[in-house]
């Protein structure tokens, strides 16, 4: 792929999807944009079936009929067969039948009518997802599960918050969903899904899935995670529907041996600690710091916690003294000519750093050009590895890009321009190729990144939020929006607390296009701070 010169003003444009391959061909999985095209596939696919079908049926009439005619004319011919053939006329449609009409007949049984179908299928194939996308598709829902703590039975029920198309999953998508985490040795999983296919049967669904393979995989990923009571009990009845599996038996044994061996151990534990004086007070005091370990910890929550809060919107509530200093206001950029008399909204959504938002500053006839602009250049987002530097996709990223230049269409031209009448900086030198850096803040040639603009070119259903872990702001999606804020101070050191991350789409689908502007050509919009953190 051929680039432009740096000097020319770009975006980029992401759409996210609430199912997020590992494919080095489509992706499908990452972009609702190109499996809507596959729904029509399908569609299709489904009109060329029904299509067989009707002629199989054709066919299938034909010979019925023929057959209904045979067996009553051979009925009343056998019952007096010499005066039947006394009759010329019933000698003569004899020899005719058997010398025509059953030929006619055997080659109305061998004709194909499957040709139209298969020819269909054979060339709507290429464009199928593959087995990546379809593992891929599988571990986005896992993602999901866990980012929105959401329990099997609520997913595989389809209620999710706001669906319009409640979708259920039966025993074999289940079953699909533990083996594909099995297969990662992802055992957590595993137990969850697995149980509810264990659920869904007992339930009395129908399956081609039996009780004694999904027990078999339950017992064996419950031990893997140590609950060997819990593994034994599920081995146990796996035996009483099929006492002769050979497996379950070698584990019931194995299962009572390490839980009499655990049992023995903690006898001679509990023993040895009743023996040795002082041993009370010293188990009360490893309790006592325990306790205070762990409380501990709990104040000190993990990055990846505090993500998975955020975007279930469980974030940092603002102190009322706080929210009282947002703000929403009608803003001309010091008396911009262009909108001095059309100012634009902007409310504050953020006040450490300092994130706004911009309403109404994208036309719906605006967001449909760029999305077609875009959607034939969409291409899987892309991390660089630490260790090699090569640009690679990365399970966990899972969005799709494309970038757009000024000079390729008027409203992208259009819409650089009110990025920089509103922001008041310059966009020649912001950013052009993508970049995936390990570190926000590195050179790039026109200086770092000075400030983010994002446009919201959807509304989200579920899910979808822009979330900064450190200060634990959240920033929800809003159709026709921008948000913006700066990621360097005033001084050019690096706001690490704008560092931010978007979360899975749980219902719907995320279009976002963002501008990064750079440093270069700001000196004098922007002058530097003496203070390192103004």
């Amino acid at each position: 792929m051929l680039w432009t010169r740096m000097e020319l003003p770009c975006w980029c444009l992401l759409l996210l999807s609430s199912l997020q391959s590992l494919s080095a061909n489509n992706d499908f999985f990452t972009s609702i944009g190109q499996m809507t095209d596959l729904l029509y596939t399908e569609k299709d696919l489904v009109t060329s079936l029904k299509d067989y079908i009707r002629a199989e049926e054709n066919k299938l009439e034909r010979l019925k009929r023929w057959a209904d005619k045979l067996d009553s004319l051979t009925a009343t011919a056998t019952q007096d067969p010499e005066g039947f053939l006394g009759h010329p006329v019933n000698a003569f449609k004899l020899m005719k039948r058997l010398n025509t009409e059953w030929g006619d007949l055997e080659s109305l049984v061998l004709s194909d009518t499957t040709d139209g179908f298969i020819s269909n299928l054979t060339i709507q194939r290429q464009h199928f997802p593959t087995e990546e996308d379809q593992t891929g598709a599988a571990k986005a829902l896992l993602r999901l599960q866990d980012t929105y703590n959401l329990d099997a039975n609520t997913i595989s029920t389809g209620n999710l918050p706001g669906v319009k198309h409640k979708s259920q999953m039966t025993v074999e998508d289940c079953y699909e969903l533990g083996k594909i985490a099995y297969s990662d040795a992802d055992y957590y999983h595993t137990e969850l899904w697995m149980a509810q296919a264990l659920k869904q049967l007992d339930e009395g669904e129908e399956s081609t899935i039996d009780k004694v393979t999904v027990l078999d995989y339950l017992s064996y990923s419950i031990y893997q995670q140590g609950e060997i009571e819990r593994a034994l009990k599920y081995t146990l009845r796996l035996l009483e529907l099929d006492p002769e599996h050979q497996r379950a038996k070698g584990n019931v044994k194995y299962f009572e041996f390490q839980l009499e061996k655990q049992q023995k151990a903690a006898e001679e534990k509990k023993a040895q600690k009743q023996e040795e004086p002082g041993a009370r007070d010293m188990t009360e005091k490893e309790e006592e710091k325990k306790k205070k370990k762990s409380k501990q910890a709990f104040s000190l929550i993990p990055e990846r916690r505090k993500y998975e809060m955020l975007c279930r919107g469980e974030g940092i509530r603002m102190t009322p003294r706080r929210q009282s200093r947002l703000f929403c206001r009608y803003y001309d950029n010091n008396r911009h000519p262009k909108y001095l008399l059309a100012p634009v909204k902007q409310q504050d959504e953020w006040d450490r750093p300092y994130i706004v938002r911009y309403l109404d500053v994208i036309s719906d006839a605006e967001i449909e050009k760029v999305k077609q602009l875009a959607k034939p250049r969409l291409r899987r987002a892309t991390i660089s590895n630490p260790v090699t530097g090569v640009l690679e996709t990365a399970p966990y990223r899972i969005s799709k890009s494309a970038w757009l230049t000024g000079y390729e269409d008027p409203v992208i031209e259009r819409i650089n321009e009110r990025i920089e009448d509103i922001t008041g900086l310059e966009m020649d030198t912001a950013e052009e190729l993508q970049k995936d850096e390990p570190d926000a803040f590195k050179e790039l040639g026109t200086g770092n990144r000075i400030a983010t603009w994002l446009f919201y070119m959807s509304d989200v259903t579920a899910g979808g939020a822009t979330v900064f872990p450190d200060v634990g702001a959240a920033v929800w999606p809003q159709k026709g929006t921008a948000v913006f804020w700066y990621n360097l101070f005033a001084s050019g050191e690096g706001d690490y607390s704008t560092r931010h991350a978007a979360c899975p789409v749980l219902v719907g689908n995320k279009w976002v296009s963002n501008k990064w502007i750079h440093e270069r050509g700001q000196e004098w919009r922007r002058p530097c701070a003496l203070n390192e953190t103004e």
